[in-house]
């Protein structure tokens, strides 16, 4: 499959396209689709179950989140033959929903346009004319303010840090050098984000067709609540679509990795070298230790405590704690480890006993007298 081209930007996301259309777009990229319900539902744009609406074609292609096909608000779905859809939406099926959804990302949204900010030789820093800088804001210079970012009252920005456009940066934030913030990404009240930091980012996003990796353009947003402290080197992913989130009051430490459409909850600590997949579900006041790893669309409770160099890959329950590679619950950890320290004792054990049983047998292989 050729790479999707980008809808004409006078079309793209006001007019929309009817159902039948997405089923035309697909059918030019080589896939094999059919429409079920109305074909003149207008769709213009593309969402997450979970936060799609009437104007919007979802998908499915992770059978784990086949629930939502129930609840969801969408206009439209893409899901593949024989997957039950509720009779009220539009149902576009082929065989790679992953891969069509891909196509349909880039006809109704386009690709992200990356900002170009004009240089200047001056030591002022550079500030769009259209973006709104809040009362007392301190911006250094060699700082970049892009088109229609909005900075709130009190933030302090340092040089090198880059706001793209359309941010929304809370009241009393300290961003600190060279801290860049991707396009629309929004940060609330009293963040603080430690240099060389990237929030908003293009996540891992590849559709496999054909053999190749074809990219999935990364429309959402990052969202991170206030009072959250970052510390530097880190880097959260945009999501796909919708919102990656970070809650309120949660702490990390220094290279953290937080994959695209994950979500974190409120008060959660991480600690330095953590790396979270993409569609991480993470409750409230969770604790992750150095260097733990996290596979993609998994859930960590609430109050839950993961232990240093840990792999999860699997769901951590509500308050528990977690150790290990793959990680298990701390008392079979410890059981194990005792296991282990054990084993020098009972390799001596299992000698002495086969050297009795060699003796017993003798040579000829039976038992003597």
């Amino acid at each position: 499959m050729r790479e999707p081209a980008a809808a004409d930007d006078s079309t793209r996301l006001t007019a929309g396209r009817t159902v039948q259309d997405l089923v035309s777009i697909l059918a030019g990229y080589g896939f094999a689709a059919t429409a079920e319900g109305d074909p003149t539902a207008r769709i213009a744009g593309v969402a997450t179950l979970e936060e799609a609406e009437s104007r919007h074609v979802s998908f499915l292609s992770n059978p784990k989140y086949e629930k939502h096909l129930q609840t969801t608000r969408a206009g439209a779905v893409v899901v593949k033959p024989g997957v039950d859809v509720p009779a009220h939406l539009a149902t576009l099926r082929t065989e790679d929903p992953y891969a069509a959804i891909t196509v349909l990302i880039v006809a109704l949204h386009g690709h992200r346009r990356h900002a170009r900010p004009t240089p200047r030789s001056s030591a002022d820093p550079l500030i769009a004319a259209t973006a709104g800088i809040g009362a007392n804001a301190t911006i250094y210079p060699g700082a970049t303010i892009d088109a229609g970012a909005q900075i709130g009252d009190d933030a302090v920005i340092y040089p090198g840090v880059y706001v793209g456009p359309r941010c929304r940066i809370g009241k009393r934030v300290l961003l600190y050098p060279n801290v860049v913030i991707y396009d629309e990404c929004v940060l609330g009240d009293r963040v603080t984000i430690h240099a060389g930091t990237v929030i908003g980012n293009d996540g891992l996003g590849y559709a496999p067709v054909g053999g190749q990796w074809v990219k999935i353009p990364q429309i959402g947003i990052v969202e991170i609540g206030d009072d959250v402290e970052i510390g530097s080197n880190c880097s959260i992913d945009r999501a796909t679509l919708g919102r990656t989130r970070v809650g309120r009051g949660t702490k990390m430490s220094n290279l953290i990795a937080i994959g695209h459409g994950t979500q974190v909850g409120e008060d959660c600590m991480f600690v330095a070298q953590t790396g979270l997949a993409g569609s991480v579900t993470v409750g409230r006041h969770v604790t992750l230790a150095g260097q733990v790893g996290v596979v993609g669309h998994i859930r960590i409770g609430d109050n839950a405590k993961v232990g240093a160099k840990a792999g999860v890959v699997n769901d951590v329950p509500e308050g528990e704690t977690y150790l290990g590679q793959p990680a298990i619950p701390i008392a079979d950890m410890r059981r194990q480890v005792v296991y282990v320290q054990r084993l020098p004792e009972l390799a001596r054990q299992m000698k002495a006993m086969q050297a009795q049983i060699d003796q017993l047998m003798g040579k000829t292989g039976k038992p003597t007298e």
